[in-house]
C-alpha cells in the first residue's frame, strides 16, 4: 500500500467505527482511499463554479468534499441510508450539497434539475466511484436520459473500461451502447490497493464526453439498439446467423439484409462500425416500412 493511502484507509477505518458502520459488499462499497487518483478524477472532471454535478455512491465522502470546493452545485445520490447519515456534518456544512437517500436506477435525473424555463441551466455532469456490479446499468441510466450529462468521469474496472473503449474488431454490445452517445477514454488505471476495502480487480478513471447528437444517422435510437442486439444475440456466430437469430427471421433473408447495407454477411458482430451498424439499421427501417 501507498504511503499516500495508508493515511486515509485509518482515516476510513475511523469514520466507519465512529458510526458504527462497516463497507457493504452487497453495495458494492469500495472506499478510495489514495489522494493521487483522487485528484486524477476532479481534473478529469474539469469543473467549474458554474458546473452542477450528481455524483453516484459518495460513500464516506471522499470525493464529495473535492467536488463542493469546486463545482457550485452537487447532488449525491447515496442508496445505504446509514451512509447519507454518515455524511450529514459534510451536508451541514456545504450549502451546495444535495443528498439523495435513493437507488440511482430509480431516480430521474431531470427530477434533480431545474425545470425547463425555469431560468437556469439544467447541464450537469456525472462524477463517481460507481459500484461495479452495476456499472452498465448506471451509464446507460444517463446516457439514456433527458436531459444527459454533457460528460461522465466515473471508476469502473479495468477490463470493463477496456471493454467499453475498443474499436472495431472488438466491439461489444456495451461499446456500442456507450460510443452511440459519448467518445470514452481512458485517463488513468488505479490499483486495487487505492481502496479500503481493495477490491480483487484493478480498476481505470473513466471519461465520456457525451455528443449533442450520436454520431451515426439513425431513425431513433430504439431502432438502432434494436438492430445491434439482434447482432450481438450469438455474438460467436456469423452475422448472417446472429442476425437471423435476433430478428427471427431466415438466413437467407438477413444475408440479404446485410448486403444491401454493404457488409460482408460472414463478418461477427464484433467487427462492425457504428457507421455499419447505422447501415443496417437504416437498412432494415426501410426494409420494415
Amino acid at each position: 500500500m501507498s504511503q499516500t493511502a495508508e493515511p486515509a484507509v485509518t482515516r476510513a477505518k475511523e469514520v466507519l467505527a465512529r458510526h458504527g458502520l462497516r463497507a457493504r459488499k452487497g453495495l458494492g462499497q469500495h472506499f478510495l482511499v489514495d489522494g493521487r487518483v483522487l485528484g486524477r478524477i476532479v481534473a478529469a472532471a474539469d469543473l467549474t463554479p458554474d458546473d452542477t454535478v450528481i455524483e453516484v455512491g459518495p460513500g464516506l465522502g471522499v470525493l464529495t468534499q473535492e467536488l463542493v470546493r469546486r463545482a457550485g452545485r452537487v447532488i449525491a445520490i447515496e442508496a445505504d441510508g446509514a451512509m447519507v447519515t454518515a455524511l450529514g456534518d459534510l451536508a451541514a456544512r456545504s450549502p451546495n450539497l444535495t443528498l439523495v437517500h435513493a437507488d440511482v436506477m430509480r431516480v430521474d435525473p431531470a427530477s434533480l434539475l431545474p425545470a425547463p424555463g425555469a431560468g437556469q441551466s439544467a447541464a450537469y455532469k456525472v462524477v463517481a466511484n460507481i459500484p461495479y456490479y452495476i456499472t452498465s446499468a448506471v451509464l446507460r441510466h444517463f446516457l439514456e436520459a433527458s436531459p444527459r450529462p454533457a460528460a461522465m468521469v466515473v471508476m469502473v474496472q479495468k477490463e470493463v473500461g477496456k471493454t467499453i473503449v475498443a474499436g472495431p474488431g472488438d466491439l461489444s454490445l456495451l461499446a456500442v451502447s456507450v460510443q452511440f452517445y459519448g467518445r470514452p477514454s481512458i485517463v488513468a488505471r488505479v490499483p486495487a490497493r487505492s481502496f479500503y476495502p481493495p477490491p480483487k480487480v484493478d480498476s481505470v478513471i473513466l471519461r465520456v464526453d457525451v455528443y449533442d447528437r450520436p454520431p451515426v444517422d439513425v431513425p431513433g435510437a430504439g431502432a438502432f439498439f434494436d438492430t445491434v442486439r439482434a447482432g450481438f444475440s450469438a455474438p460467436r456466430k456469423q452475422l448472417r446467423n446472429s442476425l437471423a437469430q435476433g430478428l427471427g427471421v431466415g438466413t437467407g433473408e438477413a444475408a440479404g439484409l446485410l448486403q444491401r447495407a454493404g457488409i460482408d454477411p460472414t463478418r461477427r458482430a464484433e467487427t462492425l462500425s457504428l457507421e455499419e451498424w447505422g447501415r443496417l439499421c437504416r437498412e432494415r427501417e426501410g426494409l420494415e416500412t
